[in-house]
């Protein structure tokens, strides 16, 4: 009878063991695959899932289904997907802030989005804009500022909800010029905006997907963009550096994620897919009208962009107190 070194018996368990999820990856898809989106529909995060769910399906051969699962600052749906099997089928729209911003803001958290999701590809970026519901008197961001200044505690800055960019930009705006202005967080960008329009809000740094219509339509009051320079969708708008806010930086990205211990074949056809529809024509006509700016790449490349959003995010998440249990 044959026998083996303890070595040479573990290698093979070993292989055995690596044997089936070989040949899951080899024939993934099979079936169709759920994207979660953990925010509200209508948002800047639901509105580049649905446009890439659409490319996904073409390039996969399988329906991309999105789920849009709001609560707890994107918690809700990011922790579903962290939990989920890491067969392929469940992965999550993720946001900047989740990564960034949500491990400095939530003290009780039953994941972690940084070691319990891993990255395949960041679809795109954008700046946020500081837009105005119509009958708040400013019209510039050097008004806005004096009026808050008149009325400290009195005006009203919605956001997605707490520890989203939207959220932080209102609070970089406030550490940076010294203001007491109040955050009203609600449970994605849609409903900010709705309440915004209605008069319920004062303002909000949003997503420039989600208020540009609302702004060309005159629903909405834009003072200034918040990224390194002028966006391309809205080039009459200044920077917030450039309205008078000197070192003031925001911006926001989206990107696939799926559960930790998800094969590395399986990562690499769904980055293959995504860099696929990242390049599509369609995709790309309506993410920059839009405002999005178009980014792709590889894992690893998502995982440094992670990490420069730790390091600009906790800073100011500390410097605001802001706490969620």
């Amino acid at each position: 009878m044959r026998t083996f070194a303890p070595l040479a018996l573990a290698a093979i368990l070993t292989l055995g063991a690596l044997a089936p999820q070989v040949v899951q990856a080899q024939s993934y898809p099979t079936k169709p695959v759920r994207l979660v989106v953990p925010y509200a529909p209508g948002g800047a995060t639901d509105i580049i899932a649905r446009a890439a769910a659409i490319e996904l399906t073409k390039s996969l051969g399988q329906s991309v289904i999105v789920d849009n699962r709001a609560g707890a600052g994107g918690n809700v749906g990011s922790e579903l997907v962290a939990k989920s099997a890491p067969d392929g089928y469940t992965m999550v729209m993720s946001a900047s802030s989740l990564h960034g911003i949500t491990p400095f803001l939530y003290t009780k958290l039953n994941y972690d989005p940084n070691k319990d999701l891993v990255p395949v590809i960041v679809f795109a970026s954008f700046a946020n804009v500081l837009a105005l519901n119509p009958g708040v008197q400013a019209n510039s961001v050097k008004e806005l500022v004096a009026l808050a200044r008149s009325q400290p505690g009195k005006l009203t800055c919605a956001s997605s909800g707490s520890g989203s960019t939207i959220h932080m930009s209102c609070e970089m705006f406030k550490q940076m010029l010294g203001l007491d202005i109040t955050h009203v967080p609600y449970k994605g960008s849609g409903p900010a905006v709705a309440d915004l329009m209605g008069g319920q809000v004062h303002m909000m740094f949003d997503n420039i997907p989600s208020a540009i219509s609302h702004i060309r339509s005159g629903k909405l009051r834009a003072l200034a963009t918040t990224g390194p320079r002028r966006s391309p969708a809205l080039p009459e708008l200044p920077t917030m550096i450039e309205a008078g806010v000197p070192g003031y930086e925001s911006t926001a990205w989206f990107g696939l994620a799926m559960p930790t211990g998800t094969a590395k074949e399986i990562i690499a056809r769904m980055n293959a897919d995504g860099q696929k529809a990242a390049r599509a024509p369609e995709f790309v006509k309506r993410m920059t009208d839009l405002g999005y700016e178009i980014v792709g790449g590889t894992p690893e490349q998502m995982a440094a962009m992670i990490q420069d959003e730790i390091k600009r995010w906790g800073p100011i998440v500390k410097a605001s107190g802001a706490k969620v249990d």
